[in-house]
């Protein structure tokens, strides 16, 4: 069983620009990667100085080829299913049966959405289904455009995008007759049906079919999804969740179970490649310091 400094599970943009940061600070990392980013089906990533309108395979591609240009950085590809407490570190066991041990761990692990159940969105997701106006809104600006949620969410969320576009509807129930004044005063439309499917090509929605089986064209649908954790291993090692469902970290990503961290989409709302890599920054930063420290 070989021993590392840090052991980072998740390999994405967060895990390694982690992997970077320890990397420059001479001590030995293994990242172990699945993968399978969250956002591998987005076709362009934006809102990342150097980066914008590459594809988040292009990103993660250069980022692995300069991670592995430092001589202490060993990547695996597997997929982590357990972790355990040994001694004064830590010990994390591979599907296909290996282990690796180090003095820290790093979960990069991200989240997993849990999409509705309407045929057709899934494959639209991150290419026409959205989520954050900052990271696509540019591209479909001025676009027939709907907001699939209820309540207060499509009220907030109908609000946001309607910076974006003026041909905007909420697809959607359980708002107050106040907010329902309010869109219909700014223009915003407000349907009250059940969305049964979105017909698409190639993951571009070309209309949605409701339950009563009319239709109407949307070139891009914002929806919030509720989301789980990507592995389950930091609650196993007692990591604390916050009430929203992220892993809970302080100023240096460090989590509640000392000499564990955790960066990136899994201890953060805040869901951009921008934000992955300076969480990563910072994570790498704070562990290399503090085992520096320790160790003097």
């Amino acid at each position: 069983m070989e021993d590392f400094d840090v052991i980072i599970v998740g390999g994405s943009y967060s895990g390694l620009a982690a992997a970077m940061s320890l990397g420059r600070a001479l001590l030995r990392v293994l990242v172990i990667d699945s993968g399978m980013p969250c956002n591998r089906q987005t076709p362009y990533s934006h809102n990342f100085l150097t980066r914008d309108g590459q594809t988040p395979r292009q990103i993660a591609t250069i980022a692995r080829q300069q991670v592995q240009e430092y001589k202490t950085f060993t990547l695996f590809r597997g997929v982590a299913v357990a972790g355990r407490r040994v001694g004064t570190g830590w010990e994390i066991a591979v599907v296909s049966g290996e282990s690796f041990r180090a003095a820290r761990l790093v979960f990069a692990t991200g989240i997993r959405d849990i999409l509705p159940s309407i045929e057709g969105l899934s494959e639209c997701w991150g290419i026409s289904v959205l989520h954050c106006p900052y990271c696509h809104g540019y591209e479909v600006a001025g676009a027939r455009t709907g907001i699939l949620a209820n309540g207060d969410s499509a009220f907030e969320m109908a609000t946001l995008i309607s910076n974006w576009t003026t041909d905007l509807t909420v697809y959607g129930s359980g708002l107050t007759p106040e907010q329902v004044e309010r869109l219909v005063g700014h223009g915003i439309g407000v349907v009250d049906k059940a969305v049964a499917r979105v017909y698409h090509l190639d993951g571009y929605i070309q209309h949605l079919v409701f339950d009563d089986g009319s239709l109407a064209p949307v070139k891009a649908l914002y929806t919030r999804a509720p989301f789980a954790q990507h592995s389950s291993i930091p609650a196993t090692l007692g990591c604390e969740l916050t009430d929203e469902g992220y892993v809970r970290v302080d100023a240096f990503q460090e989590t509640t179970v000392p000499g564990v961290y955790a960066c990136g989409d899994n201890a953060s709302r805040m869901r951009t490649v921008a934000h992955a890599v300076a969480a990563g920054t910072m994570t790498g930063i704070a562990i290399s310091r503090k085992m520096i420290v320790e160790n003097f």
